[in-house]
């Protein structure tokens, strides 16, 4: 029985392998140039949002260090 099985989960395995290959062959490529280029665009447009470059505020940081209480 084992046999018989053995010859189509192959089968299935290499129609998954091209379709996987058809889907990659058919995306749209761009240089890795002009990838940089669009990425270091977008890094540079939104560089004042981004909260590690910036920095966080500490009311609106919920990991700041907790206030400690002093009873007199």
């Amino acid at each position: 029985m084992s046999n018989i099985s053995a010859p189509n989960s192959s089968l299935v395995l290499v129609q998954k392998a091209v379709k996987q290959l058809r889907l990659e062959a058919s995306m749209r490529r761009i240089k890795v140039s002009q990838a940089a280029a669009e990425l270091k665009t977008f890094c540079l447009q939104n560089a004042q949002k981004d909260p590690l470059l910036t920095g966080v505020p500490s009311s609106d940081n919920p990991f700041r260090p907790p206030k400690s209480c002093i009873l007199l």
